[in-house]
């Protein structure tokens, strides 16, 4: 019996270890998936090789990585190579392709297995939606008349263009209110000599003028007798872009078509900006990074990344880029661990180093002894530090914005979703602004008057932008 009830005894005791293994194991997981912050570095270089050095380097004092190479993307083993280096070091992995990169992306979702579990955090798919809207060209697809729009910049200002590839037309809106409509007329036959190109435009003032292009036989002529079947005044009122909500719309409804076809829900999707982070997330971004850099406001920078998220529940982040269009192109190491200490405690759940391109003699991108040193003293002193609370800056303002207001706000003179200049609205929003960036500094968020998602009881204080509540 003594025999017996020792058996049961030891039974009984190692049925406690084991299931405090268990519990201790489960513990541990449950840390590494409910992992609130992230630090790392991305990798802009050609080689798994290079990739694998990096890891090396930062492996002890960060916990992220994230492949944001151009060349590698359309190499799917390459990729595996490096995230299976990434894990097996430690470190959570993302991988980067661009917007135009659909194809890419979609061979390597073919070969991703789940390898990398919860260590593996999502897709960086595309890179700044807003800034791109305001500042450079953006594609949308019309659904309802089944045509391609186009905004481009260049010299001469803003373009739009309207591609109807059924119709073979294309409409294009010049800056100083010229319209010019595009027809090619193809020959039974396909034959580039017979090709003919009528252009037809139309002027504010009502005058119209046609001209004729035969590819391969006459130059351009003027045909006085071509029939108009438009007005100037029936293309001016359909032409798109005519509102801010409708532009709004189409912005959000274009990124969210592209995250849906190129990403399944399953996948956190990740994306970079500097500028029009309400609207990323309301083009289903997950996870928008704002970028610290190019000389730009950090308070305002966080108030308004921050007040988005948190109004949308979404996650975000910070990723430090150049301060200089040249060599050594980031800020020092001392101001970029400032800035990755701010993130910190305002709460951002992710604090990137953007590290392109490679300085000639450096193995490590842009990345310099004092950048390492940075990000090595920040893991120690703020990560790792109990004493340093993440997220103990929390906002108790809120300055919120008209809706749908797209303007950039980089300065007074900023446009609005890169179509408008400043409007009457302008000045008295930007004076609000800094009224309420010197009074609540890194307590205040900006947001945007939105039904669905109402700043009303979340803050201490509110700031319309007509009026103080």
């Amino acid at each position: 019996m003594k025999r017996v009830h020792f058996s049961m005894i030891l039974l009984i005791l190692a049925g406690f270890f084991i299931a405090a293994l268990v519990a201790n194991f489960v513990m541990i997981d449950g840390d590494k998936k409910s992992n609130s912050f992230y630090v790392g570095v991305t990798f802009c270089g050609n080689t798994t090789t290079e990739a694998k050095l990096l890891i090396d380097k930062v492996k002890n004092y960060t916990n992220l990585f994230i492949l944001q190479s151009g060349s590698l993307q359309q190499f799917p083993d390459k990729i595996n190579e490096i995230g299976d280096y990434a894990v097996s070091s430690g470190m959570y992995f993302i991988v980067y392709f661009g917007g135009d990169s659909r194809f890419y992306l979609e061979k390597w979702l073919e070969t991703y297995d789940g390898r990398w579990g919860d260590w593996f955090l999502g897709v960086y798919y595309g890179d700044e939606p807003g800034g791109n809207m305001l500042d450079d060209g953006a594609i949308f697809w019309d659904k309802q008349t089944n045509s391609l729009i186009t905004k481009t910049v260049d010299s001469r200002g803003v373009q739009i263009s309207i591609f109807k590839s059924s119709e073979n037309t294309s409409i294009t809106y010049w800056p100083d209110g010229k319209i010019e409509l595009s027809k090619c007329d193809y020959p039974t036959v396909p034959s580039y000599s017979n090709v003919t190109t009528t252009i037809i435009t139309y002027f504010p003032n009502g005058t119209i003028t046609i001209k004729i292009l035969e590819l391969g036989g006459s130059p351009i002529k003027v045909d006085d007798n071509y029939n108009v079947t438009h007005t100037y005044e029936e293309l001016w009122n359909a032409r798109p872009f005519q509102s801010y909500d409708e532009t709004a719309e189409r912005f959000i409804e274009q990124h969210r078509t592209n995250l849906e076809i190129g990403l399944n829900q399953t996948i956190t999707a990740f994306t970079s900006d500097y500028a029009l982070y309400w609207f990323d997330y309301l083009a289903s971004y997950d996870v928008v990074l704002a970028q610290f850099g190019w000389n730009q406001t950090t308070v305002q920078d966080i108030a308004l990344i921050r007040g988005a998220a948190y109004l949308q529940n979404k996650s975000w982040g910070v990723i430090i880029t150049w301060k200089y269009t040249n060599p050594p192109y980031l800020a020092s190491g001392e101001e970029i661990y400032d800035q990755m200490r701010i993130a910190y405690e305002c709460g951002a759940e992710y604090v990137i180093i953007f590290n392109y391109p490679t300085i000639e003699g450096n193995n490590y991108g842009i990345l310099q002894d004092e950048h390492f040193e940075a990000l090595e003293r920040f893991w120690n002193e703020v990560v790792q530090n109990p004493k340093m609370v993440h997220g103990g800056i929390k906002a108790e303002a809120a300055l919120v914005l008209p809706r749908n207001y797209g303007w950039g706000m980089r300065h007074p003179e900023d446009t609005i979703w890169g179509l408008w200049n400043p409007d009457e609205k302008a000045q008295q929003i930007w004076e609000l602004l800094q009224k309420t960036l010197a009074k609540h500094g890194l307590h205040l968020d900006i947001v945007y008057d939105d039904p669905t998602y109402p700043a009303t009881g979340k803050y201490q204080q509110i700031y319309y932008w007509n009026q103080t509540s």
